[in-house]
């Protein structure tokens, strides 16, 4: 092991890095990682960067009455959080559980 790859392992490790269960992709030695960072202590690469294209999946298509209920839940946290009255919040609270209740049911028939 070069010196200088331990002394950077050592340092990355007391400011909180961890050592990986994987090996080195390279030369099968102890790598150390830091906010993303991988230090082979052996040979001090790092793995190649690949751009790693996600495939969206569809996303079920929101009914109009899905959209306006949850704009209703938005509506109603506003106002919840503005409201001083105690009794009034516990109105609004009920409300919240309705349209809450009612996404649930709907989103289970999907």
């Amino acid at each position: 092991m070069p010196e200088d790859l331990t002394k950077k392992a050592a340092e990355m490790l007391l400011n909180g890095a961890t050592l990986l269960g994987e090996p080195c992709p390279y030369c099968a030695g102890v790598r150390v990682m830091k906010e993303g960072h991988a230090l082979c202590v052996s040979c001090g690469r790092e793995p190649e960067k690949k751009e790693i294209i996600i495939e969206k999946t569809p996303q079920h298509k929101k009914s109009g009455l899905e959209e306006t209920l949850e704009r209703k839940l938005e509506s109603l946290s506003k106002e919840l959080e503005e409201e001083k009255n105690h009794e009034k919040q516990q109105e609004i609270l009920k409300s919240i559980n309705s349209v809450l209740e009612t996404l649930g049911k709907m989103k289970e028939k999907q």
